[in-house]
């Protein structure tokens, strides 16, 4: 029989190893059941605009654009729907001080009014408004 006296001075070893693994279990665990929400499609309503009525400006020019994307310059039309025969078209009339209005119909595709903003910028317009319509005459 082994009647030694143990020695009660050394302090008790801490394992960290399974506590460790119980945490990465409740962490995947917590990751795998969260819901990660992605938004897949924003529905947008644009609103009207309610601004007070435009000043005359001696120099503007009038940009129209159709539902199709064709373009009409002061009431002449733009034979090509193109950038470059619309910078051409603009920069017929364009000086430093010409503001340029872009009258876009609602149903006209985005595309067409960046078109026409950058042959804007081609043609060195750099005062830019767009034609809105106020919630009265909307006929709503």
């Amino acid at each position: 029989m082994n009647f030694r006296k143990q020695n009660r001075s050394a302090e008790p070893e801490i394992n960290l190893i399974p506590f460790i693994d119980v945490l990465l279990v409740v962490l995947i665990f917590l990751m795998l059941t969260s819901t990660w929400s992605r938004l897949t499609e924003i529905n947008l309503t644009l609103p009207l605009a309610e601004a007070e009525k435009q000043k005359d400006r001696p120099r503007q020019i009038i940009l129209t654009v159709n539902t199709q994307g064709q373009y009409a310059v002061n009431k002449t039309p733009v034979g090509d729907t193109s950038v470059s025969a619309l910078t051409s078209a603009l920069a017929r009339m364009a000086s430093k001080t010409t503001t340029l209005v872009i009258s876009a119909d609602a149903q006209a595709s985005h595309q067409s009014v960046i078109n026409a903003m950058e042959a804007a910028r081609r043609a060195g317009l750099s005062q830019i408004t767009f034609a809105t319509q106020s919630p009265e005459s909307s006929g709503s």
